[in-house]
C-alpha cells in the first residue's frame, strides 16, 4: 500500500469513528440543534446523520465521496427520449396513489417536497429554504421558499403544505398515510413558515416523511389544480413546482415533460423536453436503445441478460450501484396447500402444521445462488429479508445462514414429505404470477422447484396493473415481486411486514381474509418500536430482530436484492450529483 493510500485509509477510519461517536440516547445524535438545521448541512453533520440513519458506508468517507461531480461540458436544451422498462402503461402520477418507484422516477422531476435526498441519500432543502430543530428533537420549523409557483401559475405557500398533509394522512385517499403516524401536529406560522411537532424523535423524519420521492407522503400537490382537474386527471397530468411540467400523458403511450421556465432555480433544468415511452419486453427496449430510438432506460430494473450486452456496446454507458430494494416469492397463506391462519404460534407449533411445512419447504428450496446466476447473470444479491445491503448499518449479512429460509434441499424435501407430498407426489400445480418482462425469471424459479422438490409451478404472465390487483386482493397462489427505493428500514418493514402495511392485502375482502399475506404481533410491536427509536444500536437490534422473524416465519420466500443499473447513450451527460439509486432526476442532465 502506498503511503498516500495508508493516510487516506487512516483518515477514513477516524471519520467513521467520529461519525458514530455519540450518545445513542440523544435524539439529535450528538449534533446541536444548529447543526441539524438548514439551509445546508456540514460534512460532519452529514456523516453523522448518515451514521444515525444506518446508511454510512466507507465510500462516503473517501475523498470526494460526498461531493457532486463537475458537470460535463455540453449544450443546454434538446429533447431526451426515454424508454421505461417492463411496463405497458404508466397508470398514475398522483403521489398519494403511487406504489411503484418507476412512477416516482417521473414525479420526482415534476413535484417537489420540503426536502430531497442527494446521491449520498442525505436530505437537502427543496421547497424548504431553511429549517431549525428544537433541542428535544420533536419540533421542526421550516422557512419555505418565496416566489415559487406551481406549473399553473398559482403561488406556493404554507397552505399547500397543510393541504398536502391533510390529504396525505387520510387513508381513504393516500396509501402512504401511515408515514405520517409520528406527526402530532402541523401548524402554519406564516405564509412561508410551517412547524411540525412529532410524537417521538425520528431519525428518518427529513427523508422518510418529507422527502419528495422516497418520502412520498409529503410530496407537495397543488390544491387549486386538484380541485379544478379532479383526482383522475391529476393522476395523469399532476401540477407541481418541479423543474419539469407534464404536457401530455396518454395511458399506454407515455408521458411528455417540458421545461418549467419559472422553476425556482434559474440554472435548472437544462433539457427542453423529455419523452417517456413505456416499453414492455426485453428485446423491444434493447432494440429501441441500440437503434437510437431512445437514449435512456428508466422504469423497472433492466433485464439482467442485457447488462453484459450493453456493457460491450461502445456507444452506451452502464452505471451499476447497490440497489435499495428486495424481491420475493409471495405465498398466499389462504390457499391450500400452504394455508396458515395464525403466524403468532411459536415456531415449534408452526412446524407441525402442514400448511407451514409447505411454506417453509418452498422457501428452503429457493436455490438463490443458482437463481441469481441464471436469471440475473450474477447481477443481484441473494436475499433473506426486506432489509437490503444498501442500508449498510442495519443490514445483517449473517441472516443468510441463520434464517430458517437458508437453502436446504434435503430439509425442504423432508418438510414436503411430512406435509404429505413425498417427492412432490400429489402436490397441486400452483400458479405464479409474473410480469411479462419477468417471465424468464419465473421459468428459472419453476425449474428450481421442479429440480429440488419435484413439483410443477405454472408461470402466468400478467400486466403489472392486473397482477398487482390480484396481489392486493389476495387472489393469487404465488407471485414474483417486491420493492424498490427502500432507503430506510421503515421502507422494508413498516411498508411491507406489518399486519397493517400498505401493501399487505390492501384491497382484500376482510371478511374472507382477516389478514393479508402475513401477520405477526411480535413483529408488529418491534416494527412500531424501531420506527420511533432514536437510539442507533437499539434500533438496529429491533430492525434485525423483526427482519429475522419475518424471514423465519416465511412472510414470503425472500429471493434477492437487486442492483441499480442505469443505461444511457454516451451523448447523455448524467452528473454524479443526480445519480440517486432507484430514482431518475433529470434536472441537471444535458446532451452532448
Amino acid at each position: 500500500m502506498k503511503k498516500s493510500d495508508a493516510k487516506i485509509t487512516k483518515k477514513m477510519r477516524a471519520l467513521w469513528k467520529e461519525a458514530h461517536d455519540f450518545d445513542p440516547r440523544d435524539p439529535k445524535f450528538g449534533l446541536t440543534a444548529a447543526e441539524m438545521s438548514g439551509p445546508a448541512l456540514s460534512r460532519r453533520a452529514t456523516l453523522r446523520l448518515l451514521a444515525a440513519g444506518g446508511a454510512l458506508t466507507m465510500a462516503h468517507l473517501a475523498p470526494g465521496g460526498l461531493a457532486g461531480a463537475a458537470r460535463a461540458a455540453s449544450n443546454a436544451g434538446g429533447t431526451l427520449k426515454c424508454g421505461w422498462a417492463g411496463v405497458a402503461e404508466i397508470q398514475t402520477l398522483d403521489p398519494a396513489k403511487i406504489g411503484q418507484v418507476l412512477q416516482f422516477q417521473i414525479t420526482s422531476n415534476v413535484l417537489s417536497g420540503l426536502m430531497h435526498i442527494d446521491a449520498s441519500l442525505v436530505p437537502r432543502g427543496d421547497l424548504a429554504e431553511n429549517w431549525t430543530v428544537s433541542e428535544d428533537g420533536l419540533t421542526y420549523t421550516f422557512q419555505l421558499r418565496k416566489g415559487v409557483t406551481f406549473h399553473n401559475g398559482d403561488p406556493f405557500t404554507a397552505d399547500d403544505v397543510l393541504y398536502t398533509y391533510e390529504r396525505s394522512k387520510n387513508p381513504d385517499i393516500s396509501i402512504h398515510s401511515k408515514v405520517l403516524a409520528n406527526v402530532d401536529s402541523l401548524k402554519k406560522l406564516g405564509d412561508h413558515e410551517v412547524q411540525f411537532t412529532l410524537k417521538s424523535p425520528q431519525a428518518s423524519f427529513l427523508t422518510k416523511t418529507l422527502e419528495r420521492a422516497s418520502g412520498r407522503a409529503m410530496t407537495i400537490v397543488s390544491k387549486g389544480a386538484l380541485e379544478k382537474m379532479g383526482e383522475a386527471q391529476y393522476g395523469l397530468t399532476p401540477v407541481g413546482t418541479g423543474p419539469f411540467k407534464v404536457t401530455k400523458h396518454v395511458l399506454g403511450q407515455g408521458v411528455t415533460l417540458e421545461k418549467f421556465a419559472d422553476y425556482y432555480d434559474p440554472e435548472r433544468p437544462k433539457l427542453d423536453k423529455i419523452i417517456i415511452k413505456p416499453i414492455d419486453g426485453v428485446e423491444p427496449i434493447a432494440a429501441a436503445l441500440e437503434a437510437g430510438d431512445i437514449q435512456f432506460i428508466g422504469g423497472n430494473p433492466i433485464a439482467a441478460q442485457l447488462i453484459d450486452r450493453f456493457k460491450s456496446n461502445p456507444d452506451l454507458v452502464v452505471d451499476i450501484k447497490p440497489g435499495p430494494g428486495f424481491q420475493s416469492v409471495w405465498l398466499n397463506p389462504w390457499r391450500e396447500p400452504m394455508k396458515v391462519t395464525d403466524f403468532n404460534k411459536p415456531m415449534e407449533e408452526l412446524k407441525k402444521e402442514k400448511g407451514f411445512m409447505v411454506r417453509l419447504a418452498l422457501a428452503k428450496a429457493l436455490d438463490r445462488e443458482t437463481y441469481v446466476k441464471q436469471a440475473h447473470f450474477g447481477y443481484a444479491v441473494p436475499g433473506y429479508g426486506s432489509i437490503n445491503p444498501a442500508m449498510a448499518f442495519y443490514y445483517d449479512p449473517d441472516i443468510a445462514t441463520s434464517s430458517e429460509q437458508a437453502f436446504d434441499p434435503d430439509g425442504a424435501r423432508a418438510l414436503l414429505a411430512a406435509a404429505g407430498y413425498p417427492g412432490g407426489k400429489g402436490f397441486p400445480e400452483l400458479e405464479m404470477i409474473v410480469t411479462p418482462s419477468s417471465k424468464r425469471n419465473g421459468l428459472v424459479l419453476a425449474n428450481i422447484y421442479k429440480t429440488v422438490l419435484g413439483i410443477t409451478i405454472k408461470i402466468v404472465p400478467k400486466e403489472f396493473s392486473v397482477g398487482i390487483q390480484d396481489f392486493n386482493n389476495m387472489e393469487f397462489d404465488m407471485r414474483l415481486g417486491g420493492s424498490g427505493g427502500d432507503y430506510d428500514p421503515d421502507d422494508g418493514l413498516v411498508d411491507w411486514m406489518k399486519t397493517t402495511s400498505k401493501f399487505n392485502g390492501r384491497t382484500r375482502d376482510k371478511t374472507k381474509y382477516p389478514f393479508g399475506y402475513f401477520s405477526n404481533s411480535e413483529a408488529d410491536g418491534l416494527i412500531d418500536e424501531e420506527s420511533v427509536t432514536a437510539d442507533l444500536d437499539l434500533r438496529k437490534t429491533l430492525v434485525q430482530t423483526a427482519n429475522q422473524i419475518t424471514s423465519d416465519k416465511v412472510a414470503c420466500g425472500f429471493l434477492y436484492h437487486p442492483v441499480d443499473v442505469q443505461v444511457r447513450a454516451k451523448t447523455v451527460n448524467f452528473p454524479a450529483e443526480s445519480r440517486i439509486p432507484g430514482l431518475t432526476d433529470f434536472d441537471r442532465v444535458t446532451l452532448s
